[in-house]
């Protein structure tokens, strides 16, 4: 295999023999096996890490029809392999000194090649595999391991980069163009793009295949398991299979042609020779810079959404880079340099800097939010500061009353129910209801919506998402929508700008809705008037713009807001915070304490403790008595882990149990649900005799669990929502519910090619809601999955620990409770980025090092020493005489126009009544024509300028007053923080059963 040696930028190579990778992975020298730093004790130690060169399928088909692109292609591959291996080298570091303190630049590294032209099912995929060492040699001569967690952050580069060379690179768009091909807005090439598809199917054949020839060997060959030249020779005997007169073994040769007559038969054309093509692109010169720097901010903020809104400079630049690749450019890397460097200048224009006072800091901490999350962030708590009008709640005799009314006798409601549902009947504008899973708060909610009905008020249920509204709706025993739904009726539309930032944008009643083609005449279905409750089930998944919007309807409606739910369950996919931010200034705050859920209140009352632990120690107490119970399961590896889920499965369901499968990722849960129901088929439970095509070419069988994963209002199906495969039609795919097998529903292949999956197993997100009889938990998993994984079983719960040692199992499941703090506010953000900028690596003072080359320019952060109130005076000033210049140009513009207008008018007369004359009116008018209409295409020219400067200077004070807010709400929350330290200084706590938040009153 190949073997790649980076020394301060020179790249080398050479091979290693079985012998030599086996020492080389190991962490010695592959050639005098002798040992580079100190051994990795650890046996979950990485060894390598593995970052994969991919492209689109399209390139593998076109690859394989021609010879020439089957070498260019390569050759970008090698290009971008060499462009990937000398960044990891420029970039990333080792740690030195106690508990890794200092960071050490490196001075050489070593990377492993893997080739691959096909995919497991044999078809084309040609990518690679770069294996870096984590041994590397750093600038001191020392040997020691790399900074994996910075290289773990840097991979959203390493992938960008991958898109840049597939679309940018000049070599390879030539070769393409000489060819007839030409790339489509997603990257493919689109002469051969209506390919990929089909033969992709074709996949799914060869994996049926593939199981029954595996099912066959493992007949034959009881209690084995088959060799990897074995398998080998399975997934080619799988590949052929049913195709009339091929051969069981193929070689290269025969794979090919077996692959072109696949193409052939297709779309003939596919094969036959095109005219060369030009090769079209913008020049470097005219690109518009602020429009791609409004995109890296977007694809950074979206990337942001799981860390409190922080992005580094990595995510910046990644941002940068694709929005440069998806520009249409055509250059040299080294010509684009320049542009991703200035690109991501501007980008960091527009965010707020969380560290102002750190100059120095590694490219991979989190510090930067955009200023449109910053602003976001401080609207809404604006909104919600507007919205705390302190009430009172219902008093004790409605609510028992309620209780009566809708509760049977057998069910009664704890003490911190009825203050909840209470506060919700109540008048207080602002309710926050938290509670642990399975604390029955829907219960209460019953409660709360008869008590509302006996004052003459009503009851809004609504929830983040469609399958959480039905869900709610269903417990309740009352209609419920999405969130959503009521922001569309009160008016209110969400898309994506050019740059692909979500917008929002409101309807006034009177204005055309261009979604439907009607006029909008105001909310129809949920109108609302004061006194009124909108409760938001599963508050914890609403997100910052959601919740802005909800805030403007209460202001203007007169109606109250309850947010219920947990902040430490799942997510939402935007921005999270919004019932936090809104519980900071609810004033009316209750938590209920007492789990219902579960058979056994002693594991009850330790899911409250593993819900949010104190310190490190306490984690660990709860880990000692998850061991005590035996609900820790510890393994050796990942695929042993799988292999526990697997059986747990069949465990379960064996006596009709249901089991949740919670897995850290979607690729994990892949695994598992494919094991799953490969095993089923085996046993004789799945039948291949009619299969469809679900979501990344997954093979679906009838007796599958899925999950839907989006709204489909035709079909009727939802969400996350789960169901079993009934029956697979030549129109459809027949589907029962999970929950209530007599619900049924049927949507078409389309829809399950897109958006249907196995659902054996899923991550957090996925479970969310969900309550079984079981619940297993995978490794891996952070406190959200764990602690909703843990919590969604009524009879049984365990978690499965990677680890040697018990000790070592217990403290990985209490490193897992532990959460970092709530970024709720830009001030919780700040404090997050320095305690990240606290763990990492920093680099020794060695003097003054040059700039990096893309932060070539000094960025004036949030706090410098200049006034930020007289630079944004300035700017403003700046802007209103470039408004001015605007002004006269625009005038000038249109003055000269309509002159240009007369003097046509009187050339045309003149032309008619001079024509026989020597000296022609018409030649003199036409010279003054020639003239002004010289003047007026400069004026043009310039007007045009003016409009770009204009954009510019509007987004930089746009930018500045955004920062000036935001530090206005920092020094307001120090200083808050201080008075609250000195009140609580010269004052005893005082023990509250009931805890509530005072506010202001009208």
């Amino acid at each position: 295999m190949p073997r790649f040696i980076v020394d301060a930028g020179v790249i080398s190579t050479d091979t290693l023999d079985e012998v030599a990778l086996r020492r080389w992975i190991d962490g010695r020298d592959p050639e005098t096996d002798e040992r580079r730093g100190r051994d990795l004790s650890s046996a979950d130690a990485d060894l390598i890490l593995d970052g994969t060169i991919n492209a689109p399928k399209s390139y593998s088909i076109a690859a394989l029809i021609h010879p020439e692109l089957a070498c260019e292609f390569e050759a970008l591959q090698d290009r971008l392999r060499d462009r990937i291996i000398t960044t990891w080298q420029r970039e990333l570091n080792a740690r030195r000194g106690a508990g890794g303190r200092i960071r050490e630049s490196l001075q050489r590294i070593e990377v492993v090649e893997l080739r691959h032209r096909r995919s497991r099912a044999l078809d084309p995929h040609v990518h690679r595999h770069l294996w870096l060492n984590v041994k590397v040699q750093g600038e001191d001569g020392n040997w020691s391991n790399v900074d994996s967690r910075v290289a773990m952050k840097m991979h959203t580069l390493v992938n960008a980069e991958g898109d840049l060379a597939a679309r940018t690179d000049p070599w390879w768009r030539r070769a393409l163009a000489r060819h007839g091909f030409t790339l489509n807005a997603e990257g493919e090439i689109a002469e051969l793009a209506h390919a990929v598809r089909p033969l992709s199917r074709r996949s799914t054949q060869i994996e049926a295949n593939r199981a029954m020839l595996l099912a066959a060997w493992r007949a034959e060959h009881p209690g084995q398991e088959p060799s990897p030249d074995q398998l080998h020779q399975i997934d080619r005997l799988a590949w052929a299979k049913a195709r009339p007169d091929k051969p069981g073994e193929v070689d290269e040769t025969a794979w090919e042609q077996l692959i072109a007559e696949e193409l052939a038969a297709i779309d003939p054309a596919v094969l036959r020779p095109r005219s060369v093509v030009p090769v079209h692109g913008p020049a470097i010169a005219d690109l518009d810079f602020e429009f791609l720097a409004a995109r890296a901010t977007v694809e950074a903020d979206a990337r942001s959404a799981c860390c409190g809104g922080r992005f580094s400079v990595f995510d910046i630049r990644a941002g940068a880079t694709r929005a440069v690749a998806d520009s249409g450019v055509v250059a040299p890397r080294a010509d684009l340099e320049p542009v991703i460097a200035e690109v991501t200048h501007r980008a960091l224009e527009l965010t707020v800097d969380l560290l102002p006072d750190e100059a120095e800091r590694p490219a991979h901490v989190k510090a930067y939010m955009a200023s449109s999350t910053a602003a976001l962030k401080l609207e809404l708590a604006a909104r919600f500061d507007a919205l705390a009008y302190a009430g009172e709640p219902v008093d004790a005799a409605t609510v028992v009353a309620a209780c009566d009314e809708v509760l049977a006798e057998t069910v009664e409601l704890d003490e911190r129910q009825v203050a909840a549902a209470a506060a919700i009947a109540g008048t207080d504008r602002l309710v926050s209801v938290t509670g642990p899973a399975g604390a029955g708060k829907t219960t209460m909610l019953r409660v709360a919506r008869s008590a509302l009905f006996r004052r003459g008020q009503r009851m809004v249920v609504v929830a983040p998402t469609k399958k959480a509204a039905s869900v709610a709706g269903r417990e309740l025993g009352a209609a419920a929508s999405s969130l959503h739904a009521l922001l569309a009726d009160h008016g209110f539309r969400w898309t994506r700008d050019v740059a692909g930032a979500e917008t929002w944008s409101r309807l006034a009643p009177g204005d055309l809705d261009h979604a439907t083609g009607r006029i909008y005449e105001g909310p129809r279905r949920f109108p609302l008037t004061a006194g009124d409750r909108v409760v938001v089930d599963e508050a914890g998944m609403v997100d910052l713009h959601t919740a802005n919007a909800l805030a403007t309807v209460a202001s203007e409606t007169g109606a109250g807001i309850a947010m219920i739910g947990d902040h430490l369950q799942a997510r939402p996919v935007g921005h999270s915070g919004a019932m936090a931010a809104m519980t900071r200034r609810a004033t009316a705050v209750i938590e209920l304490t007492a789990v219902h859920r579960f058979h056994d209140p002693d594991y009850a009352a330790l899911t409250l403790r593993m819900r949010e632990p104190g310190s490190k120690e306490a984690a660990l107490a709860v880990a000692e008595e998850l061991h005590g119970r035996g609900l820790i399961h510890q393994v050796a590896d990942h695929t042993q882990a799988r292999e526990v889920m697997v059986e747990a499965y069949f465990r379960w369901t064996a006596g009709h149990g249901r089991v949740a499968l919670v897995t850290s990722t979607n690729e994990e849960a892949d695994a598992i649900n494919e094991a799953i129901q490969q095993r089923r088929v085996d046993d004789g439970h799945l039948a291949l005799t009619r299969i469809a095509v679900g979501q990344d070419e997954q093979r679906l069988l009838e007796g599958d669990i899925v999950q839907t994963r989006r709204n489909d209002t035709h079909a009727d199906v939802e969400n996350r929502a789960l169901w079993t495969i009934r029956r697979i039609t030549p129109t459809g795919v027949e589907l029962a519910s999970l929950s209530d097998s007599g619900d049924h529903r049927t949507v078409n292949h389309e829809y399950a090619v897109q958006h249907v999956h196995l659902a054996y197993a899923s991550t957090v997100h996925g479970i969310q809601g969900e309550t079984t009889d079981a619940s297993i938990v995978g490794p891996g998993v952070d406190a959200s999955g764990l602690y909703v994984g843990m919590t969604r079983g009524r009879m049984h719960n365990e978690v499965i620990a990677i680890a040697q040692t018990d000790a070592a199992a217990r403290d990985r499941i209490a490193d897992s409770m532990l959460r970092g703090i709530p970024e709720v506010s830009i001030d919780d953000a700040a404090r997050a980025a320095r305690t990240e900028l606290g763990r990492a690596a920093r680099t020794p003072e060695r003097g003054s090092a040059p700039p990096a080359p893309w932060t070539d320019r000094t960025r004036r952060p949030l706090g410098h020493e200049l006034d930020i109130d007289r630079v944004a005076r300035v700017r403003r000033e700046r802007e209103r005489e470039l408004h001015q210049q605007l002004e006269n140009t625009r005038e000038w513009l249109h003055r000269t126009r309509n002159t240009l207008l007369e003097l046509d008018a009187r050339i045309a007369a003149s032309n008619a009544s001079d024509h026989a004359r020597v000296e022609r009116r018409a030649d003199t008018l036409a010279a003054s024509r020639r003239q002004l209409i010289g003047q007026y295409d400069a004026r043009s020219a310039d007007y045009a300028d003016l409009i770009a400067i204009h954009r510019q200077h509007t987004q930089l004070v746009a930018a500045a007053e955004t920062e000036r807010r935001v530090r206005l709400a920092l020094t307001a929350d120090a200083r808050r923080a201080e008075d609250a330290a000195r009140q609580g200084a010269a004052r005893p706590a005082l023990a509250s059963p009931l805890p509530t938040r005072a506010g202001p009153t009208r």
